[in-house]
């Protein structure tokens, strides 16, 4: 029998379309962007698309030909880096490349010290930055909690201050409207030290989304071409529910759902082209008996492996949410949610994967959530290496070596290899009974509260400058007497 040469790793890759669905789910997108049309709110958004190719039907909605869409899919980049706030390389997202990083909005939150769950405040955005600072594999940070605390109109200005002081990850954010991100872009400048350093080395990614279905607000707009103007990379992905705000078929949700995002491209790309843009369609559903928006159920994680689909056909970056539980605490239900959404998201390819640690249908968080999605993470990327196939990994010399009956545990590539070789989890068991109980029998939420403590109370995030820090208590301090009575636009 002959084998032809095997590649040096063979890597898990999981895909749920064929490139001939690919195409019918594109084909559907183009007919409702030409037949049935976006609502702008946004006037000179509105404008710009009729100038550029689109036309305005007699409900007023914006007709968008298949053109423009190609046009603007072609002028997006399909590579965009990322730093962290030292101006190093943090995040490449393009084809098949995964990053796991928190979210932002979550109103609720287990006290780490009382277990007790309450309104999240800004000390819980704090201690959840500080931790994921220290998770290896939390490759960006967000706010996680929204602080309930804070002023109003000040939400998202405290929150990215917040990130800013307590780690140096690249910040996925948000903001309320163009007001307080023109805030947060100035604190932004001012810690990497100026408008030129912070385009030419984004740190931060902004989301945004379209009111699904098929609806750009104002302040969507705003916030969309804000972005494009400043090459700030963002995510303008629509947040839609299945059965409510979009169709109840799975295929109808996605194609509504991507005739939203790449309507927001034409958008961005008419606006500023090739500026940085990660899209893609983010699709719970609605449980019907109880009408609640589900996160952790399988129709989810079909559509973000379709969603992964047609945009590596597109060569766009897109983006993705696991590590997310419908269940109210740590239990069971969490880790079996968090553990398969991770895993498909990595294996369909998803670049940047947000709200790792969510509970509760997207409301409730735990600083423990974070630890033991951090150690799921891990396990998935030592899954996602796969295996090495060179002549080191298959190991006939050191098998001819010990010969039948020998043993491995004493030859040297054993010695060597066995750590990269192998996970090792910090979290997960793996004592007999006898020292497990002896060492007070203690369960996984038990070790990822402790570790969540030592983290806050060990662990020292890489520090501003005491010149940067004086200069956003400044901005703070002028933020809220500037936005104390604007109304936002939504």
């Amino acid at each position: 029998m002959r084998f032809e040469s095997a590649p040096h790793c063979i890597p898990h890759q999981y895909r749920l379309l064929t490139e001939s669905q690919i195409k019918c789910l594109h084909t559907a997108t183009i007919e409702i962007l030409e037949t049935v049309g976006v609502r702008i709110e946004h006037g000179p958004a509105r404008r710009m698309l009729a100038d550029a190719g689109g036309s305005i039907a007699e409900n007023g909605n914006v007709l968008i030909p298949g053109e423009m869409v190609e046009k603007a899919i072609d002028s997006a980049p399909s590579r965009i880096t990322v730093y962290n706030r030292q101006g190093e390389k943090a995040l490449q997202l393009e084809g098949r490349r995964v990053h796991f990083g928190m979210g932002t909005d979550l109103a609720k939150t287990y006290d780490l010290e009382t277990g007790r769950l309450r309104a999240s405040t800004l000390k819980d955005v704090r201690t959840a930055v500080h931790i994921a600072d220290a998770l290896p594999e939390i490759d960006f940070i967000a706010s996680y909690a929204i602080p309930t605390d804070s002023p109003p109109n000040m939400i998202y200005v405290d929150a990215f201050r917040a990130q800013l002081e307590n780690s140096a990850k690249p910040i996925f954010f948000t903001a309320a409207g163009l007001e307080d991100l023109r805030i947060i872009r100035n604190m932004a400048e001012t810690v990497v030290g100026g408008k030129t350093k912070l385009r030419h080395k984004p740190f931060w990614i902004h989301y945004a989304e379209p009111l699904s279905p098929l609806t750009h607000t104002t302040g969507a707009v705003d916030k969309l071409l804000f972005c494009a103007d400043h090459h700030i990379p963002i995510t303008y992905t629509p947040g839609m529910m299945s059965g409510a705000t979009a169709p109840v078929t799975l295929a109808g949700a996605l194609a509504q759902g991507n005739a939203e995002a790449l309507s927001g491209m034409v958008m961005h790309q008419i606006r500023s082209p090739g500026a940085p843009i990660i899209s893609g369609i983010g699709m719970s559903t609605m449980d019907m008996a109880r009408a609640t928006c589900i996160y952790g159920c399988p129709e989810y994680r079909l559509a973000l492996s379709a969603c992964a689909d047609l945009y590596h056909y597109y060569q766009l970056p897109m983006w993705g949410t696991a590590g997310v539980t419908d269940a109210n605490c740590l239990d069971p239900q969490a880790g079996m949610e968090w553990g398969i959404s991770l895993m498909l998201n990595a294996m369909s390819g998803a670049n940047l994967i947000h709200d790792v640690g969510y509970m509760g249908q997207g409301l409730i968080g735990h600083p423990a959530a974070l630890v033991i999605c951090d150690e799921i993470i891990s396990y998935v990327k030592r899954f996602m290496r796969g295996v090495d196939l060179d002549d080191v990994h298959l190991a006939l010399e050191s098998i001819r070596q010990v010969g039948a009956g020998g043993s491995f545990l004493s030859t040297d590539q054993t010695a060597m290899l066995f750590r990269s070789e192998h996970w090792y989890p910090t979290l997960s068991n793996r004592k007999p009974v006898g020292p497990w109980e002896k060492e007070g029998a203690k369960d996984t939420v038990d070790l990822a509260v402790e570790k969540a403590r030592q983290i806050l109370r060990n662990h020292s995030p890489a520090p501003l400058p005491e010149s940067a820090l004086d200069d956003l208590r400044k901005i703070r301090s002028r933020a809220e007497r500037r936005l104390r009575t604007i109304r936002f636009n939504t």
